[in-house]
């Protein structure tokens, strides 16, 4: 990919907009359709259940992301198995799609409204998602902490995906980190995952003018014990470097974002 075409991409050709077109018409069938089929493994094997539907659909998008628009993803580094927490960069929908096809037993921290979209917020629920309403600041902590803390003395937390910006960034896009990975991993002891990604070069924020290409999404070595704030300035920059690695391995420059 060159530098050019990475960070100021042109307009659409006719048969790239068929391309995004058809593949956002077969996701939504798919959706419908697996959706719907894997509602008795859901009720029947609970959590896990639903995590083997959800691995199908997962596995399925990405399959169809190659089969439309040619975009494939590698994963590098060690996966975690156990409990953890994965703090990632986040571009766009397909780090989502790659984190969870790569970890056996992930849940998100998420927009309590994204639980209320049909069919991928039921799953996502039972799955063992963890809304956020971030309009409640600490107390919202709070509820996630006690939330975590009943999942490990149960039948386990898995690998717990945390956005550390928020929301998803351009390339070469910037945003402080939130401090509430801190706060769980110093509640809860758990160990933290960086993972850096070059997925918004072909996929952008908004989903639409998608490019063909082979992103890359990075599982670092979990960041030794420290203080908070010592902890969150090393996550950042664990992160953010090698994210403008993987970008630059991919031809992105930054003197050409904004």
């Amino acid at each position: 990919m060159s530098g050019g075409g990475g960070a100021v991409p042109g307009p659409l050709t006719p048969w790239q907009y068929a391309q995004n077109l058809l593949f956002y018409i077969h996701a939504a069938l798919a959706t419908l359709v697996m959706g719907l089929i894997g509602i008795p493994q859901v009720m029947v094997g609970g959590r896990e259940g639903a995590n083997r539907v959800a691995s199908r659909w997962v596995g399925y998008m990405l399959w169809a992301a190659r089969l439309h628009m040619g975009v494939s993803c590698e994963v590098r580094g060690a996966l975690p198995a156990g409990d953890c927490i994965i703090a990632a960069k986040h571009q766009c929908f397909l780090d989502i799609l790659v984190l969870a096809h790569a970890l056996p037993r992930r849940n998100f921290i998420m927009k309590r409204e994204v639980m209320r979209v049909p069919i991928m917020g039921w799953y996502a629920y039972k799955v063992g998602c963890i809304p956020i309403d971030r309009s409640k600041g600490r107390d919202a902590m709070r509820a996630i902490t006690t939330r975590i803390r009943e999942r490990m003395a149960g039948d386990g937390l898995g690998q717990l995906i945390i956005y550390p910006e928020g929301t998803r960034t351009r390339p070469g896009e910037r945003r402080a980190y939130k401090h509430g990975v801190g706060t769980i991993r110093e509640a809860t002891g758990l160990p933290v995952v960086p993972v850096a990604v070059n997925t918004g070069l072909f996929w952008p924020r908004k989903g639409w003018g998608i490019r063909s290409g082979r992103a890359v999404v990075e599982f670092l070595p979990v960041i030794a014990a420290e203080g908070t704030r010592e902890f969150m300035a090393r996550l950042e920059d664990r992160i953010e470097t090698q994210s403008d690695k993987l970008m630059a391995e991919a031809g992105f420059r930054h003197e050409l974002a904004g």
